[in-house]
């Protein structure tokens, strides 16, 4: 049993080098998966967007006249449709027309220039409103939540991205337990449901529980489409696919607003969000478009089945597991030997980084990360509001730094490593932002806005590549749950905004100047993560523990990493054939003829020895020689 359990354990370990090249490595067939994988993300993306459209307020809306408040001797004929609304509505400076004041006169007074009296009362009649980015009508709207209903509107956002909270933490550990292509399956059938069931909302209480349960599952949708594809790859390819997947990210914020031009009404809008999540129930059908990754079997000891998986994808990249990997052997011989009837598979949970010092660590680092990554872009995208108050302009350029920190990334993170480019965005995330907090009133407008352009950058860099980061440094046996964790992280920083717009931005000093001091403190947290380029994805726990924080700046060629802290080196074990070569170089060095001294055994007459004591005299030399 223990040689079995040592023999699975180096195929763990050999995975990347050993049993995925003769799968077909990254071959045509994996390339095919990673394809059918990124649509997933791009479904999930849209719908999670699609929320900036139904929680948007007019720009412009006012209460509707009632007549009821005016004089019994108002004639309506004598005033133009302007005139009428300065009688009816109060005029507030810089503003333009009330959001939530009517006048009320005295019933028997005749005096409508303003000066008599009469006095302010709420809305009594609802409100008219201008268009919505697009839409004739949203959220907002429908339920007339603006004035002292408009806390309805962070509350219902806050309630969407707890739902991606709590999928992300729930839906990754089943990643974990179920494997990547149930988890997913089971999250795309229930968000498909819950975004049906969002088109029929009839109440504010309805639309925002419906949508918390929506967000949850499409956080799985997500989780479990990243991490496939990731596990999927070699080392060149990793960053390639998940960048690609981000450009998806950033089509689905672009097409979003034709969209809503298209819809004019939010439920068509919902029913259109949803139309892809229907399409990939598909995957149901078509198991070879998103199949259950083979690595994740490997790892929770589950030898058939990834025997079975394994031979489906050599298959289809065109390659022959029968050919042998090394003299005498064969891969699937050897995961014969490795599989044991009594076997049963190992699952794991987020709860496991209790007992871990290094996965514990990289985890709470890159949650911290992406929390600031994700939490400090709404103070960039606030401050884009003093050179433009257009819904189009911030939006666009959002999408437009995004498709830039994606470029970034590509571009750079392979040639200088994952840890020195995220401490770059890190650095320049941080810079920006004590620069906009401490400079804004001494700043002219056009500086503003290229700190917050430059700030907003490298924020997105910051939150892109600390999920792959996570993804990459975390074990496959974990992967799920610990990825879940740090993208929970970021979606605390997104609903962070929302209690902003709660408190209608009392605090919003405060979070810049938190969030500017956190992005200083990530500095120095990124310097204790390991770096995973072109190296081979962890898959147990003690694989995850091995990773090892590299030099800072210049590091001798031998050495790839350096430990944590410093360590002994462990003192050499005996062995009998070091001895034996130690005495006879020894024997050989004493008994040399050119050493400057030879020690010579005292020599007795031969004629007063017997041949018998003479014998027994030599094997006591020799004797004392090899001791």
């Amino acid at each position: 049993m223990a040689a079995a359990a040592a023999e699975d354990s180096r195929l763990l370990m050999d995975y990347e080098t050993k049993i995925f090249p003769h799968a077909g490595a990254y071959g045509r067939y994996n390339r095919t998966v990673v394809v059918f994988s990124w649509f997933p993300t791009f479904a999930a993306m849209l719908n999670l967007f699609s929320d900036v459209f139904y929680t948007l307020k007019p720009d412009t809306y006012h209460c509707q006249p009632d007549p009821a408040l005016l004089p019994a001797a108002f004639l309506l004929s004598n005033f133009s449709l302007q005139g009428y609304l300065n009688l009816t509505i109060p005029w507030v400076s810089g503003a333009g027309l009330s959001h939530c004041e009517l006048f009320k006169y005295p019933p028997n007074t005749s005096d409508l220039s303003g000066r008599g009296p009469r006095e302010r009362v709420p809305c009594t009649r609802g409100w008219d409103y201008s268009s919505v980015a697009g839409l004739t009508s949203n959220f907002v709207t429908q339920w007339d939540l603006v004035c002292h209903q408009y806390w309805k509107v962070p509350v219902q956002h806050i309630c969407f991205m707890t739902g991606w909270i709590v999928g992300y933490i729930f839906l990754g550990t089943l990643c974990d337990w179920l494997g990547r292509r149930r988890s997913f399956l089971l999250s795309i059938s229930l968000s498909s449901l819950f975004g049906v069931a969002v088109c029929l909302s009839s109440s504010v209480v309805m639309f925002t529980l419906l949508r918390l349960c929506q967000g949850c599952m499409l956080a799985g949708v997500f989780v479990s489409s990243y991490i496939t594809r990731l596990e999927l790859c070699d080392p060149p390819h990793r960053l390639m696919v998940a960048m690609v997947g981000g450009f998806f990210v950033m089509a689905a914020e672009v097409l979003l607003p034709g969209f809503a031009i298209l819809c004019r009404d939010w439920p068509i809008l919902q029913a259109v969000t949803t139309l892809p999540l229907l399409l990939l129930l598909s995957y149901w059908c078509c198991g070879s478009v998103f199949p259950e990754s083979p690595r994740w079997l490997m790892a929770t000891d589950q030898i058939p089945q990834a025997k079975r998986s394994l031979q489906e994808f050599a298959a289809r990249n065109g390659v022959s597991l029968k050919d042998d990997i090394y003299p005498g052997e064969t891969l699937l011989a050897e995961m014969n030997s490795a599989y044991r009837e009594d076997s049963k598979p190992r699952y794991y949970s987020v709860l496991e980084l209790r007992r871990t010092r290094v996965i514990w660590k990289n985890c709470l680092i890159l949650s911290f990360t992406l929390f600031i990554g994700t939490g400090i872009q709404y103070c960039f995208t606030k401050n884009l509001h003093s050179y433009s108050t257009n819904f189009y302009f911030s939006y666009f350029l959002r999408v437009v730094t995004g498709a830039l920190a994606c470029i970034f990334i590509c571009l750079s993170v392979n040639h200088f490593g994952r840890r020195g480019i995220l401490l770059l965005s890190a650095i320049l995330t941080g810079l920006s932002s004590l620069l906009l907090l401490a400079l804004t009133r001494y700043l002219k407008v056009g500086l503003v806005l290229v700190l917050s352009v430059v700030g907003l950058l490298f924020s997105q860099a910051l939150a892109m590549l600390s999920t792959f980061f996570a993804c990459e440094v975390m074990p496959t046996v974990v992967r799920g749950g610990c990825l879940g964790l740090v993208l929970a992280a970021g979606c605390i920083g997104t609903a962070a905004s929302s209690l902003m717009e709660l408190q209608d931005n009392d605090g919003y000093f405060l979070h810049h100047v938190i969030f500017a001091s956190f992005a200083v403190l990530s500095v120095l947290c990124i310097m204790l993560l390991p770096e995973s380029k072109r190296k081979s994805l962890p898959d147990s726990l003690k694989d995850g523990e091995s990773q090892r924080r590299p030099a800072l700046f210049l590091s001798r060629p031998d050495r790839d990493n350096l430990p944590l802290l410093c360590t002994r080196s462990p003192l050499s074990e005996y062995t009998p054939d070091n001895y034996s070569r130690l005495v006879s170089a020894t024997r050989k060095m004493l008994t040399k003829d050119s050493l400057p001294y030879r020690i010579v055994t005292p020599t007795l007459p031969t004629l007063l020895l017997s041949d018998s004591d003479s014998q027994e005299q030599e094997n006591e030399t020799q004797q004392e020689v090899t001791s």
